[in-house]
């Protein structure tokens, strides 16, 4: 197993991407601390892992607030041990709307969930992993922090700002045996994408125009890229933003 003996904090674990790596990462060994604002989807993350034949447990959390990030990480610690994996990928899609239209609040929301909270989730948990010898740490952006995408502004930045301040971390803690690098997804099917669609599914023509494969991603490509940078079989690999998006940027 990739994973085992392993202790894993994932934030927004409570659904789309988040559970799938939760689900891989206990398959491969690792016991899960499962976070999310929404309580009732951490525990059927949990439920699943259990099911499974693996370890987790749940915990409620804003990460964009301090006090909730440093107790995510207080608990995993007492209940699970130091995590040697952190998985910084809760957000949050916002309101599509153009720059002149965004209201202060809906932008600093995104900002706050989007990459305020990747930055808390790192500032609490890298001083214990440090004291335990090191791990990974995975960060969410997406492609969104690589181009422009119209109508989302504050995404936008906040994804850029996450690949910014992946290249910073693994700059400053590369010394302490932490590595730390980021996943740009293209469209991937999950509860955000669907939102985005008004609750339905990319037409034949939009999914042409964002993937070269002709379709849109799986939560379990991410969770595998995910299971890569989070395993030894990525020891080499930080401060990278890797890019599964279907062939979206390459033009």
């Amino acid at each position: 197993m990739k994973l085992a003996n392993k202790i894993a904090l994932i934030t927004g674990a409570g659904s789309g991407m988040g559970r799938v790596a939760s689900l891989l990462f206990a398959k491969e060994g690792a016991k899960i601390a499962a976070i999310d604002i929404d309580e009732k989807g951490a525990q059927e993350t949990v439920r699943l892992v259990e099911a499974d034949g693996g370890k987790a447990i749940a915990f409620k959390a804003d990460v964009s607030k301090s006090a909730d990030a440093q107790a995510m990480v207080a608990t995993t610690i007492a209940k699970l041990g130091v995590p040697n994996i952190v998985y910084n990928n809760a957000g949050i899609e916002g309101k599509a709307q153009r720059i002149v239209e965004l209201a202060d609040e809906d932008f600093d929301r995104v900002i706050a969930i989007n990459l305020r909270g990747v930055w808390l989730g790192m500032k609490y948990a890298i001083p214990e992993m440090i004291k335990n010898g090191g791990g990974a740490i995975v960060n969410t952006a997406s492609i969104a922090g690589l181009v422009g995408l119209r109508n989302s502004s504050a995404y936008c930045a906040a994804k850029a700002g996450v690949i910014a301040i992946t290249k910073v971390a693994a700059l400053e803690y590369g010394r302490y045996n932490i590595r730390v690098n980021a996943i740009c997804p293209g469209a991937i099917d999950t509860p955000m994408v669907s939102r985005i669609q008004g609750g339905g599914t990319m037409s034949e023509r939009a999914v042409n125009r964002i993937s070269t494969l002709g379709r849109i991603g799986k939560p379990e490509e991410i969770a595998r890229t995910a299971l890569f940078l989070a395993s030894d079989e990525s020891s080499f690999a930080t401060g990278a933003p890797f890019i599964v998006d279907g062939g979206w940027t390459i033009g």
